[in-house]
């Protein structure tokens, strides 16, 4: 017989699985040294339903991130429909979806679904064969629980069990299309969402199309081509606008790179594993110890965000053993006030001399 959990017992009796684990605690004490996790005896489960008893009034979320439990105890508990991957229950208001990243590799769904860069969660909608349409009963879920700021609760399944991952809500853009198998891998319209965790641990997702690294990559720096900017396509209200931008920064990239190499500095790829995801700076200089993050604009919020990302990527390199410099890369000089942050910060700076041809490097000290 399997052993029972505190989230089992937690789904069983509708308390938070805290409420389960204070009372082990209280009847067994704290966990033996190397011990992960409680796992009871048939017997000592029903001691801690005698002490909490069963609320069958109560709709309280019990399972916390990283909770296993078997996805029809869920059901159970909870109700919606245990086919598919989105669930609708009557007896609460937050819709419930379910990933499985091996079997979804079968269809192809694992090149569109993943934890991005971003920290946001890429989720391919609802419908196996055909176009998919926004207005179908999953899809249409999704978009209303957002609306409503009601909570999206993500599992990750594998077999009869599902684990918790946590809570999300849709980030901006909600989602947008894309060209993406079917059932019987013919191509069709799709929609990938755009899931933003709000409380969970999504290191137990896997990285967007593909498998988490554990080692970091280096590789040849190859210029983006900006004269045929290829990006994920969003909604069409801001399809032109992203495109637009990446343009604006691939060209930017493009001209720094060329012109380092043309220097002796020979720029590369660097991909780093970090908390389940992979990520990537715009560039990496060896010979000059740089990450660089790259912004089309050299206003105060695209230097901000410039700025936390490029100490995000040298933080994460510096964790594994590549010692570097932050450098972020704009279009011009930035205002006073800015380069004053930069230097406080022990970022440097490069952008463009006053011709247009060259790069003006300005120090982290």
């Amino acid at each position: 017989m399997d052993s029972i959990t505190p989230a089992q017992l937690s789904l069983e009796l509708h308390v938070t699985s805290k409420r389960v684990r204070d009372v082990l605690r209280d009847e067994f004490g704290l966990l033996p040294p190397g011990k992960g996790r409680w796992l009871l005896s048939p017997s000592e489960a029903d001691l801690v339903r005698a002490r909490v008893g069963l609320d069958a009034s109560s709709q309280v979320w019990s399972l916390r991130p990283g909770d296993e439990v078997r996805r029809r105890a869920v059901h159970r508990v909870y109700g919606g429909q245990q086919q598919g991957g989105i669930s609708t229950p009557k007896s609460i208001d937050d819709v419930l979806i379910f990933t499985d990243p091996d079997s979804g590799k079968e269809f192809g769904y694992d090149k569109h679904e993943g934890l991005r860069e971003d920290g946001n969660y890429s989720y391919t909608g609802e419908g196996q064969v055909g176009d998919q349409s926004i207005s179908k009963r999953g899809n249409a879920a999704l978009v209303r629980a957002a609306a409503d700021g009601n909570a999206i609760r993500l599992f990750r399944t594998h077999g009869i069990y599902a684990t918790y991952v946590g809570a999300f809500t849709l980030g901006t853009p909600a989602y947008w299309n894309k060209d993406i198998p079917d059932r019987n891998g013919a191509m069709r319209r799709g929609f990938v969402f755009n899931l933003e965790p709000i409380d969970a641990d999504t290191e137990i997702l896997p990285p967007y199309g593909g498998e988490s690294l554990r080692q970091p990559i280096v590789k040849d720096w190859i210029a983006p081509d900006f004269d045929d900017v290829v990006v994920e396509p969003g909604p069409s209200s801001v399809d032109l606008q992203a495109r637009t931008v990446s343009r604006i920064e691939f060209e930017l990239q493009s001209d720094f790179g060329n012109w380092l190499a043309a220097n002796g500095d020979e720029p590369k790829s660097l991909t780093l594993p970090v908390d389940g995801s992979n990520i990537m700076p715009d560039l990496y200089v060896p010979s000059r110890g740089w990450i660089v993050e790259a912004k089309r604009s050299v206003a105060r919020d695209h230097v901000r965000a410039a700025i936390g990302q490029v100490l995000d990527y040298t933080h994460a390199a510096g964790e594994i053993g590549i010692s570097a410099t932050p450098l972020i890369l704009i279009p011009g000089a930035p205002s006073d006030s800015l380069g004053s942050l930069l230097r406080s910060l022990g970022i440097a700076l490069a952008h463009r001399s006053d011709d247009g041809e060259d790069f003006t490097i300005v120090s982290s000290a």
